[in-house]
């Protein structure tokens, strides 16, 4: 912004002040931008356009949790999630219109890959988010957990977390902002020397190659050991441990065996375990285990002094869930096709065998059933 004021004959430190307006003000409007004189607000009112993400409509779920679906200068759709008291604020933030990883139990997947987003569209949605909930100027977390692979959109995400981390702006500190990734290893060896670090989660789901290649099929070209091998060489804070999370798939990940083996794997380690029940919707070809499988892995994990949580789910009312956010817009990809045809399909299919079930449960006397969940979904 500085050189851009510059080469428009302006003293430099007016794009620092510009700057102070969008990110520390909110302030989109050149004309309301009262240090700056007249004659430049209208000068550059002609010259430049400020396109920060628009909200083209939000969903607010009964834990608290809202969605925003947001609109870009060029049409396109991303969602990003506003998750209150988890204990702090956290803005669940997108780095792509889509993904081109693939995960087999999640839905955002499903779009394929779009377009990367700039850095100041990343940039724009904690912009957005920050002022709409009235936060701008107090800490909030920021995790990099909505649509899109961070490490596979390196240079724009570097780039958003500096612009962030700017005190003239909203002043994020690298320690409140989290970074999921799969485990690009190229990207996750650069992240390793940046002088502005954030913190790591990465996202394992499996515990053999095998395993993670079904499900993460990043895997079949960074293979498990190598990711291992990257994290465990990665440099950490004295305070700061790698977050490895874990989503639970009945009968494919869950077992003991799975556990005992996770517990060698991140052997060596500062880590901590996050498990995830996962988020079922219609076009995800797997089940959400119950409580007494969950607890049971976990407590395998913590007898072996594995520091580990299980993740409350927030916003799967509204599809705000980690793995369910897509965007369903006017122009879908042929994932989006598919995806879509599948909820529709599925959905049919569910719905015929939840009023079975309803019809059974009267002759039984028996009003639960172990999917309860679907009428959410």
């Amino acid at each position: 912004m500085e050189q851009a004021l510059a080469d428009f004959g302006a003293p430099r430190y007016r794009g620092r002040q510009i700057f102070h307006w969008i990110y520390r003000q909110g302030v989109t409007d050149f004309g309301a931008m009262t240090n700056l004189g007249r004659e430049l607000r209208e000068r550059l009112a002609v010259t430049f356009a400020l396109g920060p993400p628009a909200i083209a409509g939000r969903q607010t779920s009964a834990d608290g949790t809202t969605k925003f679906l947001l609109r870009l200068a060029d049409g396109r759709h991303i969602e990003t999630v506003y998750i209150p008291d988890t204990p702090a604020q956290t803005f669940c933030i997108s780095t792509q219109v889509g993904c081109a990883i693939g995960c087999a139990f999640c839905l955002t997947g499903k779009m394929g890959l779009v377009r990367h987003l700039s850095a100041g569209e990343i940039a724009g949605q904690v912009r957005v988010l920050a002022h709409e909930t009235g936060l701008a100027g107090t800490a909030f977390n920021v995790v990099l957990m909505g649509m899109g692979e961070p490490l596979h959109n390196y240079e724009a995400t570097m780039k958003a977390l500096r612009i962030l981390a700017d005190e003239e702006g909203l002043g994020v500190h690298p320690r409140r902002v989290t970074l999921s990734t799969v485990g690009i290893l190229p990207a996750l060896e650069r992240l390793a020397t940046e002088p502005l670090m954030p913190n790591l989660a990465v996202s394992l789901h499996a515990t053999t190659d095998e395993q993670r290649s079904r499900l993460v099929p990043a895997n079949r070209r960074y293979a498990l050991k190598d990711l291992i091998d990257a994290c465990k060489r990665f440099p950490l804070g004295r305070r700061r441990r790698i977050t490895f999370e874990y989503v639970l798939l009945e009968g494919v990940n869950d077992t003991p065996e799975d556990a005992r083996r996770l517990v060698k794997l991140l052997n060596g380690i500062k880590a901590k375990v996050n498990l995830l029940p996962l988020n079922e919707a219609a076009g995800i070809p797997f089940d959400r285990p119950d409580d007494d499988r969950v607890n049971a892995f976990a407590r395998v994990l913590a007898d072996r002094g594995v520091t580990v949580s299980v993740r409350k789910s927030r916003g799967r009312d509204i599809r705000a869930a980690c793995g369910q956010l897509i965007v369903e817009g006017e122009r879908a990809s042929s994932g989006q096709t598919l995806a879509l045809a599948m909820t529709s399909e599925q959905g049919k299919g569910q719905r015929a065998l939840e009023q079975g079930k309803g019809q059974r449960a009267k002759g039984k006397g028996e009003g639960k059933g172990r999917r309860s969940e679907v009428g959410s979904r």
